[in-house]
């Protein structure tokens, strides 16, 4: 066994709906402005091809969680998503194949430092300090797709204190499941671990201290977890 200068971190995981086993995560993809309402709201162009960003696999926290305000914004926004968990490895997958590599999915809070992301745009900058921060992957539950089967369409929401403020459809995604698996696969080998957060519905919004986000999407599952006070 090797021997580490340091004690390894403990595994970054998610929680199986039903189960005590837990899903190890690898590594979290993102896919930026796949339905095309988000994308005019953001000002964008519908069917510009798929683009992916990352965030560190412990940034993942359960469904359940107080999630702390984190540092350097006050412009902190909430973006519902479907998550895609892989459970087999595959490098240029025909889309064809893709859903083959699926194991499950689950529902997932793509949080983001909106005025980090709108300096770094307007530098042209990486977009890691808007999204790739502490905690800022909360994902409920994955369900396996062998009970599931692969979601085409159903709705898709987020609630601040009880008010929707998204609702959308999975049928909206400009491009589904299989082919953000395959696009993705073209860029990197996907391996077992590996979640993809498949993009978000118009509605994103600002969220504050003491706030309690929920949401789901139809068939797959829920998700909560409330805003605390930042650290001290």
């Amino acid at each position: 066994m090797p021997e580490f200068v340091l004690p390894p971190p403990a595994i970054a995981s998610v929680a199986v709906a039903g189960s005590a086993e837990r899903f190890a995560v690898r590594r979290i993809f993102c896919v930026g402005r796949n339905y095309a309402a988000h994308a005019r709201e953001l000002g964008n162009d519908e069917r510009d091809p798929p683009f992916f960003f990352t965030k560190p696999a412990d940034a993942v926290v359960d469904s359940g969680a107080e999630i702390s305000y984190p540092p350097l914004t006050s412009n902190l926004h909430h973006e519902i998503e479907l998550v895609v968990a892989i459970g087999k490895a595959g490098f240029r997958i025909p889309r064809g194949d893709a859903l083959t590599h699926v194991w499950g999915y689950g529902v997932g809070v793509d949080l983001t430092r909106r005025d980090l992301q709108d300096q770094a745009k307007k530098a042209a900058r990486p977009w890691d300090w808007s999204k790739a921060f502490d905690q800022s992957a909360p994902c409920g539950p994955l369900v396996p797709a062998a009970k599931t089967g692969h979601p085409e369409k159903g709705r898709i929401w987020l609630a601040v204190n009880d008010a929707v403020k998204q609702d959308g459809d999975l049928a909206e995604l400009i491009w589904p499941i299989a082919d953000i698996v395959s696009i993705c696969s073209e860029a990197v080998e996907l391996q077992p671990g590996d979640l993809i957060f498949t993009g978000t519905p118009s509605g994103v919004g600002a969220v504050q201290a003491g706030d309690q986000i929920t949401g789901g999407v139809d068939g797959i599952g829920e998700i909560a977890v409330t805003i605390g006070q930042p650290k001290r």
